[in-house]
């Protein structure tokens, strides 16, 4: 029987607004990907990242230029090959490990698990915005054991403390999004150290970061723009310490496989994280991560509507999927 495939977006309020360094959104934008075959069918989402040109129309074409391939079988190792990383390979891969898992009777965990799923903490993250709004944010979280903390404009210092001094018992990750410069870098890594800071994400432009071979990392620093696929990692070794690893990035489960285990490999430590998208778009990401050293997988913790049935959190920590959701 010939595979069926459906392409659909949709829309998820998020609780209140989401700022980065480089805007503000009010709702999630995904793209989901069914894929029916004998009597079964496997879903997959993304989130398409205007930060790299993507946008809805433009995934959705993409999807829908694979489709005669995906009808007639097409395999996660060839879809590699057919697809660039990113997004819309991401909805497919995912939908084609649920359906292969569900028409198999074997969840995904069986096949990429060293051990049994487990509940993950995962990170909380702060929306970016004066220190005093953030202070409130973090004291709001306080009981959270990690927070995320966006940054990434001129009064980073004050934020940093703002938030350290309200959420005191916190581990704390920074992400700048690419928001620092070489002329603050120095100083704010410097600060962030003194308030004992975990991880700061990709603080520099990718493409503009060859200053972090030359200068002291007092707190580690981790590429997330600066890195989508496994042959980008051999030109980070030196720059940066740790790796965020995004399935919207990297182009579905089946190259992020590869990609955390040849950063392994490199020596370097390992975050799994997501765009703002739901439980559907986290599934996949939460067995990957079941090994991370730093876990940020709060979409759904961060809309005002999640799917249903979708991932179960208890407070910081996230469970693996049930089949019904995905995998």
């Amino acid at each position: 029987m010939a595979r069926v495939i459906s392409v659909e977006s949709e829309r998820f309020p998020i609780a209140g607004t989401f700022t980065i360094s480089r805007g503000s959104k009010t709702e999630a934008e995904v793209v989901t990907v069914t894929i029916g075959e004998d009597g079964q069918r496997g879903r997959g989402e993304c989130v398409p990242y205007k930060r790299y040109g993507e946008t809805i129309e433009g995934v959705r074409d993409a999807i829908e230029a694979m489709r005669e391939q995906i009808q007639d079988g097409i395999s996660r190792a060839a879809l590699l090959d057919a697809m660039p990383a990113g997004a819309a390979r991401n909805a497919v891969d995912c939908a084609l490990w649920d359906l292969e898992a569900k028409i198999a009777g074997k969840p995904v965990a069986s096949s990429i698990c060293a051990a049994p799923p487990r509940a993950l903490e995962t990170a909380y993250t702060l929306s970016l915005g004066e220190p005093e709004a953030m202070a409130a944010q973090a004291r709001a979280n306080a009981l959270r054991p990690l927070l995320k903390v966006k940054i990434g404009g001129d009064n980073d210092m004050a934020r940093i403390r703002a938030v350290s001094e309200a959420a005191p018992a916190s581990r704390i990750i920074l992400d700048a999004n690419e928001g620092w410069s070489d002329d603050n870098i120095v100083a704010n890594l410097t600060f962030a150290a003194e308030h004992d800071i975990a991880l700061i994400e990709q603080p520099l432009p990718a493409g503009r970061d060859g200053i972090l071979r030359n200068i002291a990392h007092p707190v580690p620093i981790c590429a997330d723009e600066s890195l989508h696929e496994a042959k980008d990692l051999a030109s980070l070794v030196g720059l940066y310490d740790a790796v965020n690893i995004k399935l919207d990035k990297s182009g579905g489960l089946t190259a992020a496989l590869v990609l955390r285990d040849r950063a392994r490999e490199l020596g370097f430590g390992v975050m799994v994280g997501c765009m703002v998208g739901t439980s559907l778009a986290m599934a996949p990401a939460v067995l990957l991560a079941q090994d991370a050293d730093f876990v940020d997988l709060d979409g759904p913790l961060l809309l005002a509507r999640d799917r249903a049935p979708g991932l179960v959190y208890q407070g910081s920590l996230v469970s693996p999927p049930d089949p019904t959701l995905w995998g």
